[in-house]
């Protein structure tokens, strides 16, 4: 009888899951769901409700509202198909498990343009809504930058490209590692969805200010097509700032979870 090789399993939490019952198409649909989640709970939010119906309304929900939403998305998101795919529904999250060795670097492809995909359907279903609402509310939306990141000019509070490139790449450092700490845990399993939800919406409401917050190049892809030029001439910012922050967060999981020499 011929040997048969076992089916691979992307992430260390796929294989304590039996993830070898997942195909790789079922993998990048989860992704691409779990992206589109993220980008229709948060980004939405943002544009539909953040001071909604203008800034004087009491009931907006701010960046409060908007950072909860965030956090709020990628935990759902993981609860419902992170254990097909490891739920990480963000590039820099996908290449700092690939250098921690928790995803195989042959998947990483897939899972980027599955995610890059589904941000973008996500950007395309708020558009559509917003485009359907009061008249020139989309172009409103778009002139206010459409929930896209920026610097300069189309950063919230003005903030320089210095600025934006120091606290996007640190807080992408920050929020891989926490990811990748607390999924190498088994005891951590059912709260890893809250830990990552809750470490986001830190990240959201420290950086809205100087960013809009990006950590996710899936996320800024998406919010800058709708956006319009201005937002994909600084796009390139917030895809190289957090796949630094990534190389980073998975360079240190590796360091630190060396064994020590003579042990």
């Amino acid at each position: 009888m011929a040997r048969q090789t076992p089916a691979s399993r992307s992430t260390s939490e796929q294989r304590t899951q039996h993830a070898e019952t997942w195909s790789s198409g079922a993998r990048y649909a989860s992704e691409a769901l779990g992206a589109f989640l993220l980008v229709l709970g948060g980004v939405g939010t943002a544009v539909l409700a953040s001071s909604f119906p203008d800034d004087g309304n009491a009931v907006g929900v701010g960046f409060l509202g908007v950072a909860l939403a965030f956090g709020l998305s990628v935990m759902g998101g993981i609860y419902a198909v992170g254990h097909i795919s490891g739920g990480h529904f963000n590039p820099a999250v996908t290449v700092g498990f690939a250098i921690a060795g928790r995803t195989e670097w042959r998947h990483v492809p897939g899972y980027v343009v599955a995610q890059v995909v589904g941000g973008l359907a996500g950007a395309g279903v708020v558009a559509g809504v917003v485009a359907d609402g009061p008249s020139g509310a989309f172009a409103a939306a778009r002139e206010s930058g459409f929930a896209s990141n920026g610097f300069g000019a189309l950063s919230p509070g003005g903030y320089g490209l210095g600025a934006v490139l120091l606290i996007e790449v640190v807080l992408t450092a920050v929020f891989v590692g926490v990811i990748l700490s607390v999924t190498a845990k088994k005891e951590y399993a059912a709260l890893a969805p809250v830990a990552i939800g809750l470490t986001l919406t830190l990240i959201h409401l420290v950086s809205i200010p100087v960013s809009n917050t990006s950590v996710n190049p899936a996320r800024s892809i998406a919010a800058a097509v709708v956006a319009g030029p201005d937002a994909l001439g600084q796009v390139w910012a917030f895809i190289v700032a957090p796949l630094v922050g990534a190389v980073v967060a998975g360079v240190a999981h590796r360091l630190l979870r060396r064994p020590a020499r003579g042990r």
